[in-house]
């Protein structure tokens, strides 16, 4: 198996299951599939503040087909017709950039999800987000399909590299440590105190995860991320080895895959603990083992 050829296999979190027919009859463009995404999904947050509390469970759908589904049992119509916005599936960036991926990987399409943080969505803070990465005439190219063409920049080929509108996690990171970085104006939003280089630091282990198919929620935690002490010297290694394998640097990435799939910290086993956003007790959930082999609700 090449290394592009793992980013086509779908994970247990992007596969479309039973409604892969539903996908498929969407076109296959970035741009078409990202409107899409927006069709079926509203961020809960941003778009539906006021979700009624019977339906903040959306938010942890956490696989696509459990979201198709949902999408489903509203409008039987196509993926790409119209839906209200209030009957939209509360979701988040994640939710938009595992529809896409989905989608780019049920066509034979390398995709991936990417963790890190965006400076254009609120001045003078770098909000927490994840954008698509797609593989398209010999690089990987980086969407945001939360966006519509309005940012002065082309949204479906972000920019990379110093002074780019979304950096990833381990950029960062590395960038803090370095010193010039105030990673206190890095998270959620300046209110949520979800911010600061602990919060980065467990958003270094989600890009790990999220490169290799596990494409945890957001407010899920397990191992690494939930260390107290955190271990500083691990993140740090991590940031490195993503930074110098998205520069092309093959023996960084075969040396980040083995260290995933053999350090038990680094990825969820059978259960991780989801914290809600909405402020709800903890859970610990049953997502089945590594690899996906278990796949329950």
């Amino acid at each position: 198996m090449s290394d592009l050829d793992r980013f086509v296999r779908q994970s247990p979190y992007s596969s479309p299951g039973r409604h892969a027919d539903r996908l498929a009859a969407l076109p296959g463009d970035v741009a078409s599939l990202s409107a899409a995404s927006r069709n079926v999904i509203a961020h809960y947050r941003a778009e539906l503040p006021d979700l009624p509390e019977e339906r903040r469970g959306e938010v942890d759908s956490r696989w696509l087909e459990a979201v198709l589904e949902l999408d489903r049992e509203r409008h039987p119509a196509g993926l790409d017709q119209p839906r209200p916005p209030e009957e939209r599936v509360a979701g988040c960036c994640r939710d938009h950039s595992l529809l896409v991926v989905g989608a780019l990987r049920q066509r034979g399409l390398p995709a991936r999800t990417r963790i890190g943080f965006a400076h254009y969505l609120a001045a003078g803070w770098a909000a927490d987000h994840v954008v698509v990465e797609h593989w398209s005439q010999g690089r990987w190219r980086r969407s945001d399909p939360e966006l519509g063409p309005q940012r002065g920049f082309d949204e479906h080929d972000l920019p990379t590299g110093p002074e780019a509108p979304f950096e990833t996690a381990a950029e960062a990171w590395l960038g803090w440590r370095a010193g010039d970085r105030d990673l206190s104006r890095y998270g959620v939003t300046p209110e949520s105190g979800l911010c600061g280089p602990d919060f980065v630091r467990g958003y270094v282990v989600f890009e790990v995860a999220h490169r290799y198919g596990d494409e945890m929620l957001l407010w899920d935690g397990w191992g690494a991320i939930e260390e107290d002490p955190p271990d500083l010297a691990l993140t740090d290694e991590l940031a490195r080895l993503l930074v110098a394998a998205d520069a092309g640097d093959e023996g960084a990435e075969a040396e980040l895959s083995a260290r995933y799939r053999e350090d038990e910290r680094l990825h969820p086993g059978e259960r991780v603990t989801t914290y809600s956003p909405y402020g709800l007790p903890p859970r610990v959930v049953r997502v089945g083992a590594r690899g996906g082999r278990l796949r329950t609700g």
